[in-house]
Formats: structure tokens, sequence, C-alpha cells
């Protein structure tokens, strides 16, 4: 469990991505590239503040 939670930022920034490459290939709405936006910020706050408190 805990090496699941420690690529729990990562997983959330890929998330993003794929939602970006949807707004890019399939859907071309703006709330695609927020979300993707909003999912990448998450992420990668999430794994600076995972990684810093589980070492």
């Amino acid at each position: 469990m805990k090496t699941l939670l420690q690529y729990l930022g990562i997983i959330i920034l890929l998330l993003g991505v794929g939602v970006l490459a949807l707004h890019y290939f399939a859907l071309r709405e703006n709330v695609y590239l927020a979300v993707g936006l909003g999912l990448i910020c998450v992420g990668i706050v999430a794994h600076l503040l995972i990684s810093k408190y589980l070492k």
C-alpha cells in the first residue's frame, strides 16, 4: 500500500496528461483543458508532499 501511495502523484499527473490528449484528439472543449491543468497541478503538489512526508 505504501508503494502505491508513493506513486499517487505521478498517477494523477498522468491522468491529467490523458485528459489533455483527449482534448487534443477527440473533444475540443475548454473544460477538458481546465480539468487537465488542474489534475497536473494537483499531481505535482501531491507528489512533492507525499515524497516529503513518506520518508
